[in-house]
């Protein structure tokens, strides 16, 4: 049995399978998505959804859904399933599935009485195209094949209904028909490898149901157009290709492309292969600029999500080419830019975030992950100026939003604007309003310095290194006097006030390179950290002893944001409670990190299949919400891998 593969026992049980989801991108912002068993549950899932930059920011969903139907003997067997109210599923095409495997690509065995057929699905590289193959593995007579394409031509955001305006026509194209549900849209093109018959038989499919946003507090119903079906004949053994995609394509290429889209997938056979896989489905090419998404479905290109998770997600998997796309020729000039207009509400390449008080200091931390795969000489000659550049432009105060103390500390204003990543808003306010001087920026800013002091020391800038020595060594002063309140780190402070709450904020002044405080100072705050924050899904936002503690994600909007980042488990922090643990505890520290991330693997056959969410509850059985898929995370726990073969190399060096 392979790595990610179940079995129809879990499948035929909605209540189970229907948890489970897949995700597949194609490195350009299209995706395909559904659950195992192809029973949307999700506004945003879709066979073909995609960014239509003439229409606006959002993806579309174009093709919804695509059921079949096994015909024998004149007896219909539709493996197609919709939720069309409460415990109410119509056809019931899940009974038929015998097995779900996506270990290389997503495959799905249906046995229909003496009929076995086989459902592989990929993306097109680069290009907005599914294709979906179809085998006939086993059949003891004449077996024909129908399907029938459920439409959306909507927004991710938006559910559509039965109207006037949405056509129903299909031109013929090569082996398929071609349909513009609306004028503003591009026309979506179906055409399969064989010659097939179309039938159009126009209906509204109505009130399909999507339960995740039934649970998330959202409108859940809408309508779905079907134009007609398509039909073909298929023998014992024969394959049949099905595409969609916003272009027409010559059927005769469809294996060739199969084939060679093939080859590219890896094989997923463990939690790092899983992860690797989940960190490049987040590259997004488009031209000759690229960007890492924050994850999906619904993330963009954020400035601080990206410089966070870039080295995890590009280096630490020997993609160094991405690196290259992402750093060098995209984000260098939004930094620029950035510096160069930093009241300019607009970026150069759609990078969004820039301005945010912690951006630049990640970008930074970014550059010193990859001093430390690269060497210093390296990273001084490619990224020392830049560097340097955004110690002056932060210290000579030309951020907006972050003041540079005369005491060595930063300071930011997040009492109406959300200053940090805890950053939920209601009725136009920050729901955790941290401001002031704030933990995690600080931890950053020393460590940044010190830093760039090693950058400038290895260009030959001697006086200029020890001059921002010097401003390290105030700010690490300055850090202890202000946080530290003698059993673990304040979370922010502002005039005369202190905020205590036991949140993971602090734990990167322990687990960041440089580190402001003392070794004992470190083990409180990591000691802290694990009684009080530390789950199997990595540390929570705030302390359970906390009256504040909330830490289920259920509920409406409002519920869910105030909980957001008051309970709930974010596992990108485990990178640095990990990194911490490790430098306290020694050799007895990689085991426990080792025990701890078998919490993680199993999520890679939990939810999104083979990647971690964006958030988990705080409280067992610590199931994942928000998106289906982060970059963050996924950076986090690549990193965490990483460290731990580093530390056990050095250990067996030392014996």
């Amino acid at each position: 049995m392979s790595y990610l593969n179940f079995d129809k026992t879990l499948l035929n049980n909605l209540e189970r399978s229907l948890q489970k989801e897949i995700l597949h991108t194609n490195r350009a912002g299209v995706y395909n998505s559904s659950t195992l068993v192809d029973c949307n549950t999700r506004k945003y899932h879709g066979q073909l959804v995609l960014p239509i930059p003439e229409l606006s920011d959002d993806n579309y969903v174009l093709l919804s859904s695509l059921d079949e139907t096994v015909i024998q003997h004149g007896a219909e067997f539709n493996l197609g399933i919709h939720k069309y109210g409460e415990h109410t599923f119509s056809p019931n095409g899940h009974k038929y599935i015998r097995e779900f495997d996506c270990e290389v690509i997503a495959r799905t065995t249906y046995r229909v009485g003496g009929v076995v057929l086989s459902k592989e699905r990929l993306l097109v590289s680069f290009e907005p195209r599914i294709l979906i193959r179809y085998t006939l593995l086993e059949a003891h007579s004449a077996t024909t094949l129908r399907f029938r394409p459920f439409l959306a031509f909507r927004s991710v955001n938006a559910l559509t209904h039965a109207n006037d305006r949405a056509s129903s026509d299909m031109d013929e194209i090569q082996n398929g028909r071609v349909n513009r549900m609306y004028p503003e849209f591009p026309a979506l093109f179906m055409q399969f490898s064989k010659q097939c018959t179309y039938t159009h038989e126009p209906h509204w499919y109505k009130d399909i149901e999507y339960q995740k946003e039934q649970e998330r507090g959202y409108d859940y119903k809408e309508d779905l157009l079907v134009p007609g079906y398509f039909e073909l004949p298929m023998k014992k053994g024969e394959s049949v290709i099905f595409a969609a995609g916003i272009t027409e394509v010559s059927p005769r290429t469809l294996k060739t492309t199969w084939d060679k889209e093939l080859q590219r997938r890896a094989v997923r056979d463990n939690m790092l292969a899983c992860l690797k896989n989940s960190a490049e489905q987040c590259y997004k090419r488009n031209g000759e600029y690229c960007h890492l998404l924050a994850g999906y479905p619904w993330f963009k290109a954020t400035a601080r999500e990206q410089f966070f998770a870039l080295p995890a997600c590009t280096l630490f998997i020997d993609r160094y080419d991405y690196w290259d796309a992402i750093m060098n020729k995209t984000a260098l000039a939004e930094v620029q830019d950035f510096m160069a207009h930093p009241d300019k509400n607009t970026s150069l390449y759609g990078l969004r975030g820039m301005n945010e008080p912690d951006a630049l200091l990640w970008f930074v931390h970014a550059i010193q992950q990859y001093a430390a795969v690269e060497g210093i000489d390296k990273a001084a000659v490619q990224y020392g100026e830049i560097c340097n550049a955004i110690v002056e432009f932060i210290r000579k105060q030309q951020h907006p939003r972050m003041f540079h103390h005369s005491n060595g500390l930063l300071w930011v204003d997040g009492t109406n604007t959300p200053a940090t990543w805890m950053n939920a808003m209601e009725d136009g306010r920050p729901i955790t309003p941290r401001t002031g001087y704030i933990v995690e920026i600080n931890a950053l800013w020393y460590n940044d310095l010190c830093f760039v002091s090693e950058l400038l020391r290895a260009m030959g800038h001697e006086h200029r290194a020890d001059l921002i020595a010097y401003q390290a060594e105030l700010s690490r002063s300055a850090f202890v006097d202000t946080f530290w309140n003698g059993v673990y780190l304040d979370d922010y402070v502002v005039d005369n006030y202190h905020n205590k709450e036991v949140r993971p904020n602090q734990i990167f002044a322990a687990g960041l390179p440089y580190s402001p405080l003392s070794p004992k100072q470190q083990k409180a705050v990591v000691d802290i950290c694990t009684k009080e924050l530390l789950t199997p899904r990595g540390l929570r936002t705030i302390s359970p002893k906390s009256g504040d503690y909330r830490p289920v994600y259920v509920g409406g909007e409002k519920e869910r944001d105030h909980n957001f980042h008051n309970g709930p488990v974010w596992p990108w922090t485990i990178m640095a409670y990990a990194q911490a643990y490790m430098n306290i505890y020694r050799r007895s520290g990689i085991n426990f990190i080792e025990r701890m991330l078998v919490g993680f693997e199993v999520e890679m056959s939990e939810l999104t299949i083979g990647t971690l969410n964006e958030i988990y509850d705080g409280n067992p059985p610590y199931k994942g919400h928000g998106g289906m898929s982060s970059a963050t995370s996924v950076a986090a726990i690549i990193s965490v891998l990483r460290t731990l073969e580093q530390r056990k190399k050095e250990l067996e060096q030392a014996e």
